[in-house]
């Protein structure tokens, strides 16, 4: 493994009543005016709404309203975000929601404190932010992980970019695997293929040699796939729940990516159908992955045949390649066996009009074990219709 300085600040609360747990005991070290964000009505549908409010006054804090988050949340929505935050002085930012919620509020913690422009700062001066509004995280979609870093998630649409920004790492995170029970199974199961994804993610990136870190990530895919199949039977197991919301956070928390250098191009080309389409992160995800890796196994036939044994526990076919090819058909049965789909047509994505767009917007990283072209980029997109 290379050098690396692993930090994980996010204080997490697990489990039953995480949430009573987390602002029982975080509420106090924050000042009197909280920010509470969230997405559509369903937190006030399933009562996780009514639990924090209740939670909020007993702790005597005056509560500010920052609703309407969109699933694929928008620069512009940050930035009233921030004009909300700024005004209000607010002193902590409560983000209830999935990963969508907590990437808007982690960059609205950082934009309310300046007054540049931080689209610009990234992506023209290439500088980060250095000051934040604390952030709490209650979750209730799991698969992200984003409520155990400091990236975000964010689209441009004057742009059409989407693409990770610097923002807020979570100061506290409840994960309470009841509040999961009121999204829709293919919205939780979608979440569970973006854990798995990251964990892909992290473990082809270099170096490939043995290494405690993928043995890690390995143990993780192997739970997520096994955890996954068993929530399609029984969803309303909350053991089952518990487990991938758990799983979402160590896949993001930078555990598996210490002692590596990952570039997640599934995602750079996913964020680009996304900011092109709107569509369903993870969903986008399992219908791309399969393809890219059959474009790139080749460049890294070790590695993907040990992926396949040791994850997918394909026999070993005496020839990397075809034992890596294995595996990659276990990725492909994965899922559909699950539910999700594996083709744009099935996401309801049937414009391909915007594909030379995606493919050279696209941020070309080495693709884990080589550099994807845009015209490779525009085949694997017109694969995946």
């Amino acid at each position: 493994m290379r050098d690396f300085v692993f930090s994980c600040p996010t204080v997490t609360y697990f489990g039953a009543d995480a949430a009573v747990r987390a602002l029982g005991s975080e509420l106090p070290k924050y000042g009197r005016t909280v920010m509470l964000a969230y997405g559509g009505g369903s937190v006030k549908r399933n009562g996780v709404y009514g639990t924090v409010m209740k939670l909020l006054g007993e702790a005597n804090k005056d509560v500010v309203e920052f609703s309407g988050i969109m699933p694929n949340p928008t620069y512009a929505k940050v930035r009233e975000g921030a004009r909300l935050a700024r005004e209000k002085r607010v002193d902590l930012i409560l983000a209830v929601g999935g990963g969508s919620v907590s990437d808007c509020c982690k960059v609205v913690a950082a934009q309310a404190l300046t007054d540049e422009d931080l689209w610009e700062m990234k992506f023209r001066f290439h500088a980060e932010p250095a000051r934040f509004i604390p952030l709490g995280v209650v979750v209730t979609v799991a698969g992200t992980g984003s409520e155990q870093n400091n990236i975000a998630v964010i689209t441009n649409e004057e742009k059409k970019i989407k693409a990770g920004m610097t923002g807020a790492s979570p100061s506290f995170a409840a994960l309470d695997p009841a509040y999961t029970l009121s999204a829709p199974l293919p919205q939780v199961v979608s979440g569970a293929f973006d854990t798995l994804s990251h964990c892909m993610e992290s473990y082809f990136g270099k170096p490939l040699d043995d290494n405690l870190t993928d043995e890690i990530a390995e143990a993780v895919m192997r739970h997520v796939i096994r955890t996954a199949r068993a929530l399609v039977k029984e969803p309303g197991d909350l053991r089952v729940r518990g487990e991938l919301m758990w799983a979402a956070a160590i896949g993001e928390n930078g555990l598996l990516k210490a002692g590596k250098v990952t570039d997640f191009q599934a995602h750079q080309i996913e964020h680009q159908v996304g900011a092109y389409t709107n569509c369903n992160h993870g969903m986008g995800l399992a219908v791309i992955q399969p393809i890219l890796y059959r474009h790139l196994y080749k460049a890294a036939p070790q590695r993907f045949a040990r992926w396949a044994k040791n994850v997918w526990g394909a026999a070993d076919r005496g020839d990397d390649r075809e034992t890596a090819l294995a595996g990659i058909a276990a990725l492909e049965q994965f899922v559909i066996d699950v539910g999700l789909p594996n083709s744009f047509r099935k996401m309801g994505i049937a414009d391909r009009s915007f594909y030379n767009a995606v493919a050279r917007s696209t941020n070309i990283k080495e693709g884990c074990c080589r550099q994807l072209t845009v015209g490779e980029i525009f085949d694997i997109l017109t694969e995946c219709y």
